[in-house]
């Protein structure tokens, strides 16, 4: 008989300790599991160390919170609705979080490298750009690299030994204490069913060390087994999980609702400074759970965003 992995939201932010690396699922706006993201501010995590192959609105609302002092990605924002991170821009600005830039495809070759075991990924992306500038080893120059959670360097040049390709980069695996997907179907043993695009979540899920998933809901496995081709991660990758529906609102969640873009785009131009944070996550974050969070939203609000099965998006009128 399987053990029994299923917890709260609750529960799933406490296996999160501070000084955790964490990582999410999904990509800028879609599938982001901000319900155990509000959990966790509102449990005052701190010292959180995210390694992202992009960042998103969970981003913001954690650094807006003061949880996190280390991030390494290669971009934050919210894409049409608000460009870049206000929040992880001010935070570096005022000197607070430490931020180590990497190429999008170095960080995915990262978390590839790590999901397979491997202690780095070679490649040639970014050769010639201020990536590889020693100048810019942000982690390196604060003393961060200790050769245990986070590699000896950033990076290392070398030569092709083999077919004599030229310059090399060798950059270090994506280790990770806890990653935290959101997902459209889970299995009640904790086999994932994704749809529509699946972006980085079964390197991330491989890469870590702890793999939540969060999922609109939870189904029989004996379902999943019937079309086990479109399955997306293997329930023995899963520690545990989750139903959480509308958990990744404001956030998308493809074939059952779309972005919640005016929610975003307020997000964006009133959180620009830490005051505006703050009436922020007094209003929507502390004082709610996840129902309570729906319900301010609304359930008029929330069926507008829901989308249309044949379609998998909501058309527009």
């Amino acid at each position: 008989m399987s053990t029994d992995k299923r917890i709260n939201l609750q529960q799933a932010a406490e296996i999160v300790k501070n000084g955790s690396s964490l990582t999410f699922s999904g990509f800028t706006i879609w599938r982001r599991p901000t319900a155990i993201v509000y959990e966790l501010i509102r449990q005052h995590r701190r010292g959180l160390h995210l390694i992202e192959v992009n960042g998103g609105p969970q981003t913001e609302f954690l650094v807006g919170a003061g949880c996190v002092d280390i991030w390494e990605s290669c971009w934050v924002g919210h894409e049409l609705y608000g460009k870049y991170g206000a929040n992880l821009s001010r935070k570096v600005a005022e000197k607070k979080i430490l931020v180590e830039d990497y190429s999008h495809a170095e960080m995915l070759f990262r978390f590839t490298a790590a999901a397979m075991g491997a202690p780095y990924a070679v490649t040639q992306t970014s050769l010639g750009t201020d990536i590889h500038n020693p100048e810019y080893d942000v982690l390196g120059r604060a003393g961060k690299r200790d050769g245990k959670r986070i590699g000896k360097h950033k990076y290392i040049f070398t030569d092709d030994p083999f077919f004599d390709a030229g310059p090399q980069v060798l950059i270090p695996a994506a280790k990770v204490d806890v990653a935290i997907l959101c997902v459209q179907q889970v299995g009640d043993e904790g086999t994932v069913r994704a749809s529509g695009q699946l972006y980085s979540d079964t390197e991330v899920a491989r890469a870590a060390d702890i793999t939540i998933v969060m999922a609109e809901e939870i189904v029989p496995e004996a379902y999943l087994r019937r079309d086990a081709d479109h399955n997306t991660i293997s329930s023995f990758e899963v520690d545990y999980i989750v139903e959480c529906p509308f958990g990744a609102h404001p956030t998308g969640m493809f074939g059952k609702y779309d972005v919640d873009g005016a929610f975003l785009k307020h997000f964006f131009t009133t959180t620009r400074t830490q005051e505006g944070f703050d009436a922020f996550a007094k209003e929507w974050i502390f004082g709610l759970d996840h129902i309570g969070y729906l319900e301010k939203l609304g359930w008029p609000r929330m069926l507008n965003l829901r989308a249309n099965t044949a379609l998998n998006y909501k058309p527009r009128k």
